[in-house]
């Protein structure tokens, strides 16, 4: 029984030293969460008031432009995947992936071919292992995306749409992301980000009720499209990627703890057999003496 309560001891010391870490990464992931949090609710006046800007372009204006403009027969599609560079996460990185999957199945079915950008080692990973086809990725910042990280992406997705579908280009921009609920939801999404319906952003500005100011565009509405609209593509990929930050750091949070807690109920277990264990031996030892010394008493009574 010695032996086996050296294996208990041994175990209890792994998993001691396993729960310190599991504990360090859960206070980080708390911390960095609430700085994604705080990123998220900065960035939301500006995407607010870019909207705004964009809805009034719509109303005041009848310009068509190329990343408004709905193609009659859409051949071709463009999905921005936002994953993350690391693991430990739960089940974040495949939920969105498998929303992913979900609308490109959808895509295909629509006689739509689709070329993936994805974001993070995690989606490039998936892509790779099954030797599917990754137009453009990015990685190395998800855990904490700036601006400059959009814009980065947002320039060969517009100028993709911008591109006609014989030399590359396609007809739709969709992204799929996990949107932050709460420390205990994050909800993958689905949106099309492009050709925006400038009416419909207007009409829904309406029924809310919002009070759009009178604009004056110089020198043209089709100047001010031209110069609006890849600032509302790369402040929503900003947002997503905001977004998508914080929900990993929740996630990574929510395992880790899981993991704090699994550590803890796994050394209760394993503390009470190596209890049981040297309940055993000491019973064994005392058993031991007290038969040791019932035979020594046999012999010296004999002897007599």
């Amino acid at each position: 029984m010695g032996a086996q309560l050296r294996v208990y001891k041994r175990r209890i010391k792994s998993v001691s030293a396993t729960k310190k870490i599991t504990r360090a990464m859960e206070m980080i992931a708390a911390s960095r969460v609430v700085k994604a949090q705080r990123q998220v609710a900065a960035s939301t006046p500006y995407a607010t008031e870019l909207t705004r800007a964009v809805g009034a372009v719509a109303k005041g204006s009848t310009t068509q432009h190329a990343l408004t403009t709905e193609s009659e027969n859409p051949t071709r599609a463009a999905v921005l995947l936002i994953t993350s560079d690391r693991g430990l996460a739960g089940g974040y990185s495949s939920n969105v992936i498998k929303a992913a999957e979900e609308l490109t199945e959808r895509l295909t079915h629509e006689g739509k071919e689709v070329d993936a950008y994805i974001v993070g080692r995690k989606g490039v990973a998936y892509y790779t292992f099954r030797e599917r086809k990754v137009t453009e990725s990015w990685g190395g910042f998800t855990d904490n995306p700036t601006y400059a990280d959009a814009k980065k992406i947002a320039g060969p997705l517009i100028e993709a749409v911008l591109k006609d579908t014989a030399e590359g280009g396609v007809d739709e921009l969709h992204i799929v992301f996990t949107e932050f609920v709460s420390m205990l939801t994050q909800t993958p999404v689905k949106d099309r980000l492009l050709p925006l319906s400038l009416k419909e952003k207007a009409e829904e500005q309406e029924r809310k009720g919002e009070i759009l100011p009178l604009f004056d565009f110089e020198p043209s509405s089709e100047d001010v499209l031209d110069a609006l609209l890849p600032r509302y593509v790369e402040a929503r990929i900003y947002n997503a990627l905001l977004q998508a930050a914080a929900s990993k750091h929740a996630a990574t949070r929510r395992a880790m703890k899981s993991a704090t807690d699994n550590a803890e109920e796994l050394i209760k277990s394993l503390t009470r057999l190596a209890n049981a264990a040297r309940q055993a031996d000491i019973t064994q030892e005392i058993s031991e003496i007290v038969g040791g010394a019932s035979a020594l008493a046999d012999a010296s009574a004999g002897s007599d």
